[in-house]
């Protein structure tokens, strides 16, 4: 492999046209530009320079390697300044979300994105188990979790707390247990944990997941609420997902006695640095979810 010093020396002699402006430039003596250029000369077992006392002249295969040469030096001298480039509005934002958080986050990514079009935005929708797994495979910059993490090398920040809600049809107004147990149950994903959550904590009969009668399923963030907008259950959801839903004449929320949120954690990799890029992104995280 050609030592990338003996380039230097020989591309910066072609164009100073001199030994000694060479050796100048380079902080070198004369002697040390003539033996980077011996280097050179004896790794190619090609002859580079014909010297003629204080001048010189390139040969053929002098003016072919000076192009390559230089070619060289700038590819990596943009190596260094690319790897060294940290920008806070330029590159890519990898970032996974449970849904509900997510609802309320994507459309201030997006406009982030607008205001800062050479940022790239990769947002992932997905439970803390996968957002775990995706930080420790690298392939997300950071996430959003309601749990700490089970992993050492995942660090877990808490961030803000969202409460959870009971949602019903809006018609509904008395929210007893004998209202819930006629209407069922919307189950979704995560349905059976917040319920033990909220309705356990206020509802003496609640026991467990199957205190009520389920009328219904839908793993679509977005589409839970649509079943109960048409009567046809009620739910318990995070309060992002429940501002996220279009039709909220439809619904009805319920401030219940014992009030519950869960903790919305930001995860990271312990032994991965920020970018500039995604420092900023944290800073508007935190600021997003306190409105």
């Amino acid at each position: 492999m050609i030592n990338t010093k003996w380039l230097l020396t020989f591309s910066t002699l072609c164009e100073e046209k001199s030994f000694t402006r060479t050796a100048n430039k380079l902080f070198m003596t004369q002697s040390g530009v003539s033996q980077h250029l011996a280097k050179l000369e004896d790794h190619l077992a090609q002859t580079l320079v014909i010297r003629e006392g204080k001048q010189f002249v390139l040969t053929d295969a002098g003016l072919r390697l000076l192009d390559d040469a230089n070619a060289v030096l700038a590819a990596i001298n943009n190596l260094e300044q690319h790897i060294g480039f940290d920008t806070p509005d330029e590159g890519k934002l990898r970032i996974m979300t449970p849904g509900s958080v997510g609802l309320k986050l994507y459309p201030h990514c997006l406009d982030l994105q607008q205001t800062h079009p050479a940022l790239s935005v990769e947002f992932r929708f997905a439970p803390n188990r996968d957002i775990d797994k995706a930080l420790l495979e690298n392939t997300i910059d950071i996430g959003l979790m309601t749990r700490t993490s089970l992993h050492s090398e995942i660090v877990t920040t808490p961030l803000a707390e969202e409460p959870l809600l009971l949602v019903t049809p809006a018609v509904v107004e008395d929210c007893s247990w004998q209202t819930l147990e006629t209407l069922g149950f919307i189950a979704h994903p995560d349905s059976a944990h917040h319920a033990e959550l909220l309705l356990g904590a206020n509802y003496p009969q609640y026991r467990s997941a199957a205190s009520l009668p389920q009328t219904g399923f839908s793993n679509q963030i977005g589409l839970i609420l649509e079943p109960i907008s048409r009567g046809l259950g009620a739910t318990v959801l995070p309060a992002h997902a429940v501002a996220a839903f279009p039709n909220q004449h439809a619904i009805r929320i319920h401030q219940l006695d014992v009030p519950v949120s869960e903790t919305i954690y930001l995860a990271e990799h312990h032994l991965k640095p920020r970018p500039a890029r995604v420092d900023m992104l944290v800073t508007h995280i935190k600021r997003w979810l306190k409105h």
